[in-house]
Formats: structure tokens, sequence, C-alpha cells
């Protein structure tokens, strides 16, 4: 009986004790299974971090890889400076800063080392131009009385004063700024800091409500003129005058009557007054002037026909004996005005250009300003804000810069006489845009072997 109980008992017993032993050695095997899964990451991990046993970087080291970073972000910066270069034209020679809005307008000084510019933020800028190629430029800021917004500017008696048409509230008027000449300064001292010119003489109102498109002004010399300067003032409307530059004195008026006005300049010796307007015919006035040298009278001489539209813009050749016309028919025309008129002898067209520029549809481009350059043998041209040089001579186009500015170019203008260009004398033109530009543009070769 005693040995039945003792096995009934041993049994459950024997049982939980080799379960037992099971559960241990399950939990044995998870554990030193887990130790190794530990042990594994920690090996992996161990290359990342630092060996406490080895001594730090050599400063050289550092130096080394300092050098490959410097060479990557050198390598990166000359691939960005690359791009520019490519997006630069290769005639760009520097601009102009300050401005804080659209240049309207800008003019050279006779001797070609001041450049006048005309801002919509109602300031005028004088800026000094002893080399194209500086990095700065001194300048005289004008300020316009409050509520003129300037359209235009012209140098009178040399570089020593400025003209400007500005338009107001009560219409277009003329401020006359003297003493605008640059003053001997030491280097680094700012022009503006000087005592600022003063108005010499002003008329409002000059073409009624109408603003001034553009102003040109040249030196009389032409017969028994005196040799002072002479001013053009071109209204929208159909009406221009003429202005003694340094007393101020209205010489004379004229009347396009067609429609509306594009632009209207003189002739260099300042006998001859032409428009561009509305129709497809340009009016050229003579200026005729008294034995004492003073203008007597503005007489129109002549008719220029033979474009079938619009002539958009024009300019005199130098000798002041013919004419360069761009009209929305596509052509440019040559005209020979050195004619007997009085003899009813008319103007003769010497030459018919197309104009070689296009847009993206192809048609043909308009011009919106010409100017022939110094020597005679280049003819500057603008459409938008595409800058063209053309070989006045066949047409034919010398170079082409797309995107002069970022936006129209407002204005353009050759420096009347060389400018030095890195110590070196060269033609300069000058453009102004409605980015708040203004560029300066060396002149192409006038006859490239390409």
């Amino acid at each position: 009986m005693a040995t039945a109980d003792f096995a009934s008992f041993s049994v459950p017993l024997l049982s939980t004790i080799v379960g037992g032993v099971l559960i241990l050695l399950f939990f044995a095997d998870y554990l030193r299974r887990k130790r190794a899964e530990i042990s594994t990451i920690a090996a992996a991990q161990s290359p990342q971090q630092p060996d406490a046993t080895k001594p730090p970087p050599s400063s050289s080291s550092s130096a080394v890889a300092s050098k490959k970073t410097h060479r990557q972000k050198h390598h990166s910066h000359s691939a960005t400076d690359k791009d520019q270069n490519r997006k630069h034209h290769h005639l760009d020679v520097n601009t102009l800063k300050g401005h804080s809005d659209s240049v309207t307008a800008i003019c050279f000084s006779s001797d070609g080392h001041s450049l006048a510019t005309a801002c919509a933020d109602g300031a005028i800028r004088v800026f000094r131009l002893d080399d194209a190629s500086s990095k700065s430029f001194k300048f005289l800021r004008l300020n316009l009385p409050a509520g003129a917004h300037p359209t235009a500017v012209a140098f009178s008696e040399g570089s020593s004063s400025v003209v400007v048409a500005a338009q107001m509230l009560s219409g277009s008027s003329l401020f006359m700024y003297g003493d605008v000449g640059p003053k001997p300064s030491a280097e680094g001292k700012q022009q503006a800091k000087l005592p600022l010119p003063e108005i010499k003489w002003e008329h409002q109102k000059i073409h009624d409500q109408g603003s001034v498109l553009n102003l040109s002004a040249v030196p009389a010399t032409y017969g028994t003129a005196d040799g002072s300067i002479i001013i053009a003032s071109c209204s929208e409307g159909t009406s221009i005058k003429l202005w003694h530059g340094k007393s101020g004195k209205e010489l004379g008026t004229v009347d396009t009557n067609q429609l509306k006005n594009n632009m209207a300049t003189l002739s260099p010796n300042g006998r001859f007054l032409a428009a561009a307007a509305f129709t497809a015919d340009v009016k050229v006035w003579e200026i005729v002037y008294s034995k004492d040298g003073s203008v007597k009278e503005v007489l129109k001489v002549m008719q220029l026909k033979g474009h079938k539209s619009a002539v958009t813009c024009l300019c005199f050749t130098h000798n002041s004996e013919q004419i360069i016309t761009a009209s929305k028919d596509g052509s440019l025309r040559v005209w020979n005005i050195n004619v007997r008129y009085h003899l009813d002898e008319d103007p003769k067209t010497l030459k018919v250009l197309p104009i070689p520029l296009h847009d993206s549809k192809g048609a043909v481009s308009n011009y919106n300003h010409i100017s022939i350059s110094p020597d005679g043998k280049i003819l500057a041209t603008i459409s938008g804000s595409t800058l063209q040089w053309l070989c006045a001579g066949t047409g034919s186009v010398l170079d082409t810069a797309d995107k002069a500015h970022e936006g129209d170019i407002t204005g353009i203008a050759w420096a009347p006489q060389s400018v030095p260009v890195g110590g070196a004398p060269a033609m300069v033109l000058a453009t102004a845009g409605a980015d708040k530009k203004v560029k300066l543009w060396l002149a192409p070769e006038s006859n490239p072997s390409r």
C-alpha cells in the first residue's frame, strides 16, 4: 500500500521537475541568442565610432580634407561663372548703377566723357566716364521739382549744363540746370556732395498737356549761325519747338500735321529739322539764320516720300547731307537731302535696305531708335529688348545682342568722341532700359572677316 502511494506521488513530482528543467533550458537558449544579436549589432556599428586607442587625425590630414572640399566648391563656382559668361555679350562693357526706376532717356556730352540719364524716379544723373570699364563712376544727382517726371534730357553748352523735359500735372515743362560739369575732387568723394546746380531758366506748358518725346541739341554752325546750342523739343502731339540752349528763348514752332509725332531731330550743323510721324512721309524744315547769327525763321523745304507705312525713327549722317529712316514697311532708306530745293529739286533715295531683324513668328520687327556711329560706318538699332549693329553702307548685320536689357530699351546714344576703355580709346554706345539700367557697349568691327 505504501509503495503504491509513493509511486502515485513521485510521478507528478518527476514530471514537474522535468518540465521546469525544460523551461530553464528554453530561457537559457533564448538569452544566449539575444546576446549574440546584440554583439552582432555592436560589431556592425563599431567602424563608424572612433577608436579610443587610436590618436586623433593630424592637422595635415584635416587640411587635405579642407582643400578637397574647397576644390569641390571652387569647381561649382567656376561652372556657375562659365554659365554667366556664356550669357554675357562680348561687346557689353559695363553697367551704370544707381537708378531706382525705369531710365527714360540718355545723352552724351560733346566730349563723350559725361553721360546724362533721365529716370522715372524723378532724378537726372550726370555720370563722369573717365574710363568706360571702371568698376564705379562718379555722378551728380539732380532732383527735379516735386511732381516732375523727366522724359528727355540734352546737354547744352558743352558739358556744363543740361536741359530736361519733364511731365507735370499742368503739362510738359523745360528746365535748364547750369554748372553740372565735373569738379576736381579727391578720389572716392562723391560728386553729389558738392553744391547742387540751380535752375537757370524754365518754361511751363510748352506743348500744352502733351508730353515731350525727345530732345535734340546741336551747335548751330551752318551759314551765319553763331555756334550757339539750339534745342528741339518734340511733343507727342504734332508740335515741335526750337529753343536757345543758353538763354531759353523760344526760337520757333512747327507743326507736322500728321496726327502724332514719333520723334524729331536736328542735323549736326543746325541747318535742318526732320520729324518722323504717323504717316509714311518725312517732313524737313530749314532753320534760316540772320547775319547776327540768331534764328530768323523756320521754313518747310522738303518732304521725303517713298515709304509705304509710318516712319518710326530717323537720324542724320554727320555731314548733315543725308537722312536714314526706318519704317513699319520693313525697310531702311538712305536719302540725299543736299539738293537745290529752292529750284524744286526733290531729295533722292540713295538706298533701300531691308530690316534684317525678325520676331519669333518670322515677321519683320520695327526699329524704335536708330543712331549712327561717330565714324559713320555703323548704324545702331533697337527693337524691344534687342540691340543690333548694322553696316551703314550695306545694311548687313555686324552683331546682335538679344535681350540686351531685361525689358524694353528706351534710349540709345553714341559717344561723340572716343572714350577710354581699359586705357585704350574706343567708340562707345550707351543704351537705357526699363530695367533700371544703363549699359555701355563697344562697337563691333565695321568690316568683319566672317
